[in-house]
């Protein structure tokens, strides 16, 4: 349990909590760990060297095992990648002089000769069929053999893990920092926060718990150990009762409810009591999950309690049998009498929906006094609204200020993309003028001020996290629509799986577009060489792990984006097998090696989403041949099988070419916000760090800061949003 305690530190802070052990003389094996980790990319910084330094090696040894096991995980070099070209990326043959080798040796083959006969005789061959064709034919070992080892560049990632506080401090601190979270938290964070706050009922507890899905889970673990509950909505209870059942406590998937223990049903009902006698307009949020409602209410039995009549009527409007109107449903109808005054006047009651509502009501406005009492009350609301709702619409008003020719695009939860044609009419620019200059005016209120900001300059363009939801988990991901700098010459994509139960197929692709956004051409597993690349080579089954590779030279590439992508083909989908990750490498163009260097992976995200397509990020060539990485987490729903590159050309094309032109609210924009005219403003040249504390945003934390410095990296970029 420690152990995986102090490895869920390390993977959210890049901090190892604070060895604790006999002293002794460790200098040796914790320069050895620092040398293992430096093969793997990553290395201690001084101060986490010297302290593993003055403990006995015994102590420095468990601490290596347990470090060296995570990072390795987080880079994806924790399980074997082996490539069906034994000397990839030389000697990849072309892809119809491999299908002929492959035809070749199943003639040659008694047991499967007649049946290739009879493909042949009908012009059609199914690849699947062939003996030589899909399967590793040969060991791991034998393919390293092939392989020079790779040579250190000053190019490759290293990522610096730090010396933390003691293990109950860390896992005390983490929990604080997820639960108080501004932003939804991914899939992964929503679990590990579960695991925390079982732990720490007991502890320290945020001042707040902003985001609701986390209040559920925080709830689960207060009501197992009998202590209060955050509730000020109906929404909470059925989010409870949701996390209670093990399912889906966004309320955006469906979820068995199962029979409640009675002290259970008892605290769920006195607590919707206690929200709806406070407050009996929020009976009003009962239909948006009507049907939820009624199922629960036959586990909770609430006519077996009639001390909490006001919980008893929440489940009459789900029946029907009490009427309970909502906010939506009364606006929607002042709107379609065209009574904009009104609706605003109505919405009042809601700052966050009044927000959300804005560009409809604007839109709908006929007069410019409507529009000046839309704004006017839009100004009146914004200190009430949360900071991520205000960056939510501040983007989206600097998006719909460019109109003309543009689409829509929408993304889930899950990460399902599509795009529309927009066809809304304008926001006038008067009222987006204005309303941009009060949502900044109170995003700067909100901001704390700093007096020294260092800032690195790669982090300027990467997105703010809105939402969890927007990145995969893993190692160097950045929020949806982060555009990072790609140094290097050799680009080379990898993707693994491992399945559960079923023969699975995937196949990673790289479709190459012109500026245009058509197709100039591919590489997969129908194409494996071309346009200054190379396919590793097609796997079509994985009990065991397999991985596929693409290479590319990108002084070679004359297209203007190059998208990776990862095809199911058949089998188990990304939530169903046992593994699944997606990642890509940077090398200089002398470095060789073997086909998956942990040192060079500058990321590597899991793969996760209910679709058969899945697009990580896109490369986007800019002026002077130099490439950049804008990072997208999407998922096309494909088809149920037989996923290829060439299928979706016109899907990713119109998709892409939406989410490309679309301008996501950087970090650029807060740094702007943050500072004033007594603000000292320095960028870091990743050498010397000023000597007193500062405020430091970046990739990841430099040594030598100030140790009352406040540090924003990657790890805890949801910080930067306000409260």
């Amino acid at each position: 349990m420690v152990h995986r305690l102090g490895s869920l530190v390390t993977r959210h802070t890049h901090r190892v909590p604070r060895p604790i052990g006999p002293v002794g003389e460790g200098t040796a094996t914790a320069q050895q760990l620092d040398a293992a980790l430096m093969s793997v990319g990553f290395k201690l910084s001084a101060e986490l060297l010297a302290h593993l330094s003055g403990l006995s090696r015994d102590t420095v040894l468990e601490t290596a095992t347990e470090t060296l096991e995570t990072v390795r995980e987080m880079v994806g070099d924790h399980v074997r990648h082996n490539v069906y070209f034994i000397d990839f990326p030389a000697n990849v043959p072309d892809t119809l002089d491999f299908w002929m080798q492959c035809i070749a040796g199943a003639l040659a083959d008694d047991e499967v000769r007649t049946g290739t006969l009879e493909q042949l005789s009908a012009d059609v061959v199914n690849l699947l069929m062939l003996p030589a064709y899909g399967n590793y034919r040969h060991a791991y070992a034998e393919m390293l053999a092939h392989h020079d080892e790779l040579i250190a560049s000053a190019g490759d990632r290293v990522t610096v893990l730090h010396l933390g506080d003691d293990l109950d401090e860390e896992i005390g601190a983490l929990y604080l920092a997820l639960a108080g979270s501004t932003t939804p938290l991914s899939e992964d964070g929503l679990r590990d926060l579960q695991d925390l706050a079982v732990l720490c009922t007991d502890g320290p507890q945020p001042a707040e718990i902003p985001v609701r899905e986390n209040r559920a889970v925080v709830n689960q673990a207060r009501l197992a150990a009998g202590s209060g509950l955050q509730l000020d909505t109906v929404t909470d209870v059925l989010r409870l009762a949701c996390a209670f059942a093990g399912g889906d406590v966004t309320l955006q998937e469906p979820t068995r409810l199962r029979t409640l223990p009675r002290p259970v049903r008892r605290a769920l009902l006195a607590g919707l009591d206690k929200v709806i006698a406070a407050a009996p307009a929020k009976l009003a949020d009962v239909a948006a999950h009507r049907e939820m409602w009624k199922r629960l209410g036959e586990r909770l039995h609430p006519h077996e309690y009639p001390q909490w009549p006001h919980a008893a009527d929440v489940f009459a409007v789900a029946r029907g049998e009490k009427t309970a109107r909502s906010l939506d449903s009364r606006v929607g109808e002042l709107l379609d009498r065209g009574d904009i005054t009104a609706a605003v006047k109505l919405l009042n009651a809601a700052p966050g929906r009044l927000l959300r509502a804005l560009d409809l009501l604007l839109r709908d406005s006929c007069t410019q006094g409507e529009r000046d009492t839309v704004v006017a009350a839009a100004e009146r609301a914004l200190p009430e609204v949360s900071g991520r709702v205000l960056l939510s619409v501040r983007e989206h008003l600097h998006n719909r200020q460019r109109e003309t020719g543009r689409r829509r695009v929408f993304v889930n939860r899950f990460g399902r993309a599509w795009a529309t044609g927009d066809n809304r009419r304008p926001v006038p620019a008067p009222e987006r003028q204005r309303l941009d200059a009060a949502l900044d005016a109170e995003l700067r209120r909100r901001l704390p001020a700093a007096d020294h900001l260092l800032i690195d300059p790669e982090v300027l363009d990467v997105a703010l996290p809105l939402s969890g939801k927007a990145t995969a988990s893993g190692l160097g991901v950045l929020p949806r629509g982060s555009v990072s700098p790609v140094n290097g010459k050799l680009l080379r994509f990898f993707v693994y799986w491992k399945q559960s139960t079923d023969k699975t197929d995937y196949d990673l692709s790289a479709a190459l577009l012109n500026a245009d956004y058509s197709t100039s051409s591919w590489l997969s597993y129908t194409n494996l060489r071309g346009v200054g690349g190379e396919h590793s080579g097609d796997i079509t089954d994985a009990p065991d792990g397999a991985s596929e590779f693409i290479n590319l030279r990108l002084g070679a590439v004359r297209a203007a984006y190059i998208v990776p992508q990862v095809n199911i083909f058949s089998g188990e989908g990304f939530d169903e097998v046992e593994e699944s990750f997606f990642g890509f490498m940077l090398r200089k163009g002398e470095q060789k090696g073997r086909p998956f260097e942990p040192r060079t992976v500058r990321m590597k995200s899991e793969l996760r989403g209910p679709g058969r397509v899945a697009l990580p990020l896109v490369f986007l060539r800019g002026p002077g041949g130099r490439w950049r990485a804008k990072w997208l987490h999407l998922h096309l729903k494909g088809t149920p099988a037989s996923n290829r590159v060439e299928y979706h050309r016109v899907t990713l094309a119109t998709l892409l070419r939406a989410f490309v032109e679309r301008e996501q609210l950087t970090v650029r924009h807060l740094t702007g916000l943050m500072t004033s005219a007594s603000t000292t403003i320095t960028f870091w040249d990743g050498t010397t760090v000023p000597a007193g504390p500062v405020t430091y945003i970046g990739l990841q934390r430099p040594a030598g800061l100030h140790p009352e410095s406040k540090v924003v990296t990657l790890v805890n970029l949801r910080d930067l949003i306000p409260a």
